[in-house]
């Protein structure tokens, strides 16, 4: 991504990156869409109250490896193979690390960590058994994190696509067998979720062994160095706690929609949903930043990380519009996939929260572009501290309002939150390009 058209190389790179990221969300969707339609509200409600510690869990997960690819895309733009190895040997070791650690500490504290978010008691055991089966599966979710950021980190984007597409679709039967054939309700959901995202992990290290010769790894690559720990660790830990910041915000808010009650909970679950896929774009457009900015500082092209950075810009506004007049014209009939029809209560929440919040959605799409062209120059602070900002945000409208007004009053703790979070984003990512362009002069 170093030579060539910005432009031409960041659709082609983003087109196969949004795809991926849609599968990706695929799993969580589909156990929300089968539960909904074959076993009722509840099991919606159930499924749709763990999207936000299910964010707060795999996001962990994401953020790191996406954190670690980035040393990787500097490293394979300077064309230092060799280092690069080093770098993905080091990266699994602390991802393999991390995922025990987490499977244990929240297998743990499974129930508590419920409690606290007002799950109701007549969807504890499902809720319950559905995290901990979610839990057990970590391996499988960070061997695939990592093992798709090292193809992404090398410019390959449609390898981890296709490996989804395959796995999703398995996650769809898997769905259907057991909870229709088998009757395994929502724990059903749950097993296909981490069967299927076991095969896209296999397939990933399966094609990576077969085609990426330059990612074939010695003995000598797994020699622990501190060092190199300490580096990814700087920057992968900041992106993990950005994802993670970000998802104890949407935690403390779904903890607030849990008082209003089970309709309430499965509309508002049915809206997330939806506003993930449709903001989808702007996930992979920041991905693809992130990508093509390690490798063009890596390369020292600044000049074409300033033109990519303007470029992404421009078409993440005209998105933003467009996601607008989606979501407010509609949002009602996309609610439909999870619900029938007939469930008009649950719609009308879903239509509340997107009349609430469709505004704000250019304020969103920009957090993305910003937070991961900083995160590609190297720089992980800021972005966590963007996190900060949304969570603290998120906390004051959900104290100033939860139980004390009307859910629309809640769901104006999403606009608030991604406003907040571009405080320190943007003057921050001005303030780089100055310094740097001033320092080449």
């Amino acid at each position: 991504m170093t030579v060539g058209n910005p432009v031409k190389l960041i659709i082609q790179f983003m087109i196969p990156m949004f795809l991926g990221n849609v599968f990706q969300q695929f799993y969580n969707i589909v156990d929300s869409i089968v539960a909904g339609q074959f076993i009722g509200v509840d099991a919606l409600a159930a499924i749709g109250s763990t999207g936000s510690l299910m964010f707060f869990v795999t996001g962990w997960l994401n953020g790191l490896s996406s954190g670690f690819a980035i040393i990787v895309a500097q490293r394979f733009g300077a064309r230092k193979y060799d280092e690069m190895r080093h770098y993905v040997a080091m990266s699994i070791y602390l991802m393999a690390a991390f995922a025990v650690v987490m499977t244990v500490g929240f297998l743990a504290l499974n129930e508590p960590i419920l409690r606290l978010m007002n799950s109701p008691e007549n969807l504890m055991s499902d809720v319950k058994g559905y995290m901990g089966i979610i839990y057990a599966g970590l391996l499988v979710t960070a061997a695939y994190d990592i093992l798709a950021a090292v193809l992404r980190a090398l410019g390959d984007s449609k390898s981890p696509l296709y490996f989804l597409i395959i796995s999703a679709g398995i996650n769809v039967f898997l769905d259907i067998a057991l909870i229709c054939g088998l009757g395994m309700g929502v724990n059903g959901c749950a097993y296909a979720t981490v069967i299927a995202q076991g095969i896209s992990a296999i397939c990933c290290l399966a094609y990576i062994k077969k085609k990426y010769h330059i990612l074939h790894l010695e003995k000598k690559n797994f020699q622990i160095r501190l060092n190199s720990f300490s580096r990814l660790i700087a920057l992968g830990v900041p992106m993990g706690l950005q994802f993670s910041i970000t998802a104890i915000g949407t935690i403390i808010v779904q903890g607030a929609v849990n008082i209003y009650g089970t309709t309430y909970m499965a509309g508002f679950s049915a809206a997330g949903k939806i506003q993930n896929i449709i903001t989808m774009i702007a996930v992979s457009m920041g991905a693809t930043i992130a990508t093509y900015v390690g490798q063009n500082r890596g390369a020292d092209r600044m000049d074409r990380v300033k033109q990519g950075v303007n470029y992404c810009w421009i078409m993440l506004l005209i998105w933003s519009v467009i996601e607008m007049v989606l979501m407010y014209f509609c949002g009602r009939y996309f609610t439909w996939l999870f619900v029938s029809p007939s469930q008009t209560d649950v719609i009308n929440v879903s239509v509340t929260y997107f009349h609430t919040v469709f505004w704000a959605y250019p304020f969103l799409c920009t957090i993305f572009l910003f937070r991961n062209a900083l995160q590609g120059m190297g720089y992980g602070l800021v972005p966590m501290m963007g996190g900060v900002f949304e969570l603290v945000a998120r906390t004051a409208i959900v104290v100033f309002v939860a139980g004390k007004t009307s859910f629309a009053g809640v769901c104006l703790a999403d606009p608030m939150a991604w406003i907040a979070a571009l405080i320190p984003l943007i003057p921050y990512y001005f303030h780089i390009m100055r310094k740097t362009f001033s320092a080449r002069k």
